[in-house]
């Protein structure tokens, strides 16, 4: 091809292509890798270099991802991306089956990373919790936004979103993974949305600490919820199944309470001849406790006599006689007598 001819455009082959034609000889590879790609004079020196070069740039193969930038690139800009998380060195099988995934679709990015020195934050707590040498898959559906061609920026279309399909069983087989990539293909599958995107990071304890506490706390919201529930459906229909607070979902949960004590202890409702013979007993016993407090005829005061509180408590009343008419004692005549016999009969 003489990449100095011009087209249509003005702009020569190699201007169109962004091909060096200093670097000798130029070989650039298009089609099934998109855009035409000049191969680096480094992998020109021989011609089995060149071919293991091409090899990788025409056959299909997963992505290596090592770092974020790598992850949000090569999988989670892609329509449709089905990740391999390694928990060690893939067995023959598993890399027959990811090389059958390739054939069977095309248009589908594939990635694998190693989960045994990596950690993917934002993920890890949605897959099966890591084992050392069992893999993982998952499945990412973009759902909106990008990155810009090249780059870690946001695209004009706004941020990157993407949702997830995990497989929830520990190993993986070309069927189980087929089956999944396929459901999300078709939009048969019930993608999550997750609300981070996932971000590449070394495995240390305290991120798989922080990922076991983040599952149990799942775990325990779901326990809650199907306890509520079950609540709720045994605990009879209505717009107050359940003890809401409110006035009628209190007294329904005392009939309910109720009704359950009378089962297990085998008590059988009253009868209404039994409920008025249970009244008149109570009756009658409230009548001779209150005549044990009533005070007798013979027993009160006569007419007219007072009756304080030390006399009703039994401190008893008397009657000095010195006190007036007002209940004072005068004081000078006790002085005087006190006088009179402090003097002395000097005859």
């Amino acid at each position: 091809m003489d990449c100095t001819e011009k087209l249509p455009s003005g702009k020569t082959v190699a201007e169109r292509f962004s091909l060096d034609l200093k670097k000798r000889p130029t070989i650039f590879v298009s089609g099934k890798v998109g855009p035409p790609k000049q191969i680096p004079t480094k992998h020109l020196k021989t011609g089995a270099m060149l071919t293991k070069v091409l090899k990788q740039l025409l056959e299909p193969h997963a992505a290596k991802i090592e770092t974020t930038k790598d992850l949000k690139a090569k999988c989670l800009n892609k329509d449709v991306c089905g990740l391999l998380l390694k928990g060690g060195k893939p067995e023959p099988y598993v890399k027959d089956a990811v090389s059958n995934l390739l054939v069977k679709y095309p248009k589908v990015q594939f990635a694998s990373v190693d989960s045994t020195v990596l950690y993917m934050s934002n993920l890890e707590e949605y897959l099966p919790e890591f084992k050392s040498g069992e893999h993982r898959f998952v499945v990412f559906k973009k759902v909106s936004g990008g990155l810009d061609a090249g780059t870690n920026e946001t695209a004009g279309s706004g941020r990157l979103i993407t949702s997830i399909a995990p497989l929830q069983s520990n190993g993986v087989s070309f069927s189980s993974m087929s089956s999944l990539v396929n459901n999300a293909v078709k939009g048969s599958s019930s993608m999550k949305k997750i609300p981070s995107l996932p971000a590449v990071k070394t495995r240390t304890k305290k991120l798989e600490e922080a990922e076991r506490k983040k599952r149990q706390r799942k775990m325990d919201q779901s326990n809650r919820s199907s306890e509520k529930q079950q609540g709720s459906s045994t605990g009879g229909g209505g717009a107050f199944s359940a003890n809401d607070g409110s006035k009628e979902g209190r007294k329904m949960e005392r009939d309910k309470r109720r009704e359950e004590h009378r089962k297990q202890n085998n008590v059988k409702p009253k009868t209404p001849e039994e409920i008025a013979e249970m009244e008149r007993a109570r009756r009658q016993r409230m009548e001779e406790e209150a005549a044990k407090w009533n005070i007798a005829p013979e027993d009160a005061p006569e007419e007219g006599d007072f009756v304080d509180d030390e006399e009703s408590s039994g401190g008893g009343y008397y009657f000095n006689e010195d006190e007036d008419e007002d209940g004072f004692v005068d004081a000078d005549e006790d002085d005087e007598e006190e006088d009179d016999e402090d003097v002395l009969d000097l005859d």
